[in-house]
């Protein structure tokens, strides 16, 4: 594709826009009437507690099941969203500015002194938007920090399941794209089944929402994820049944980790005494889970983020940098995360910090980092 045809189709068409407007509704309208468990989040500073309706697995199997009804009686085409890739970027690119700027007025202006809506400003403008003024804003009862990044994990199956129906009808579905696709959807339900445990990560309690989250949640991981699917759309590398196998051990072992570490961190949190790999858990001052998982490396979960990373890029073979963009990425956001997480927690919890650290001196990798 050429610079002007490339432009040409950044361009947002009023489609992409009621595409994204039908798209957020229904998270929005579903996500506020489906029943699911709800879940309190963290204590904050002030003592209040916000509440989580976890839900997002129903949402997003009655969408996928609604959208599949209406491609298969002719009312939308199931690659809508493949077709139109470029604007619906650049469409949701230009909502997540938008959004931004109205978070950012709306912190300046606030008065609250709630620690969810409390107002921090630094008076640097830039830092300022990028990074957020208020923890958790609400529009309309709804939770936006939470409400977005549900969007984004299911915005990226959306439109894997559209690059999918392209690969079919173009007869040019792959095993490499059967790989991905596996991987990814896999991945996507266990992050709904498990969606509570997102009340207890770093995003959630800890980051401002502001551009960089925003971005993040509605651009990066819908887009920029799905990478690997638009690539093998017009690619089909070769596999070999030991690199397809190895690839599916990569997969494993990474989500085992993944999984593993989030689940012991959230169980402690709700239950300091529970068993973890079935012993007493050893605490750190009281307040550090420094057993399973977070007694190999302090950031596990990051190793096993990655390993899933990678294994989304794999089926994709070596003959291109292109699918590896989505593991490169994440390793440098990841490692730049935990030096942000490690300062916070050596002032949160001093001599505590200190100690946990000589006992675990791995940061994510054991034996290399």
């Amino acid at each position: 594709m050429d610079l002007g045809l490339l432009l040409h189709a950044l361009i947002p068409s009023s489609t992409s826009f009621a595409i994204l407007a039908a798209f957020f509704t229904y998270s929005a309208i579903v996500g506020s009437i489906l029943p699911g468990k709800v879940v309190p989040g963290v204590i904050l500073q002030d003592g209040s507690r916000l509440h989580y309706r976890c839900n997002g697995l129903q949402s997003l199997l009655l969408l996928v099941a609604l959208l599949g009804m209406a491609a298969k009686m002719n009312y939308i085409s199931p690659t809508v969203i493949s077709d139109r890739g470029l604007e619906l970027l650049s469409a949701t690119f230009l909502l997540s500015c938008i959004v931004t700027l109205a978070l950012y007025a709306a912190g300046c202006k606030s008065r609250n002194q709630g620690s969810s809506l409390k107002p921090h400003l630094t008076g640097n403008l830039i830092h300022d938007w990028w990074f957020g003024i208020q923890l958790n804003p609400q529009f309309m009862g709804i939770d936006l920090k939470f409400f977005f990044v549900r969007a984004g994990m299911m915005g990226w199956l959306i439109i894997n399941l559209s690059v999918l129906a392209r690969s079919i009808q173009d007869a040019t579905l792959s095993q490499s794209m059967i790989l991905y696709q596996l991987f990814c959807v896999l991945y996507i339900l266990d992050y709904f089944f498990y969606e509570e445990y997102m009340t207890s990560t770093w995003d959630i309690i800890a980051e401002r929402l502001g551009f960089m989250l925003v971005f993040g949640d509605l651009v990066w991981i819908p887009f920029g994820f799905s990478i690997q699917g638009w690539w093998l759309l017009n690619n089909k590398p070769e596999l070999t049944t030991a690199s397809v196998i190895a690839n599916c051990f990569v997969f494993l072992i990474g989500y085992l980790v993944f999984r593993g570490a989030n689940k012991q961190k959230h169980v402690f949190k709700k239950n300091p005494k529970a068993p973890i790999w079935g012993r007493p858990p050893k605490v750190i001052g009281g307040r550090l889970l420094a057993s399973g998982f977070w007694g190999v490396a302090r950031h596990c979960n990051y190793l096993g983020d990655l390993l899933l990373a990678l294994s989304f890029s794999l089926p994709c073979g070596i003959s291109s940098p292109i699918p590896y963009f989505y593991p490169i990425y994440l390793l440098i956001l990841l490692i730049w995360r935990e030096r942000r997480d490690e300062a916070r927690c050596a002032t949160k919890y001093k001599e505590v910090w200190a100690e946990y650290c000589k006992l675990v001196p791995w940061r994510i990798l054991p034996y290399f980092y």
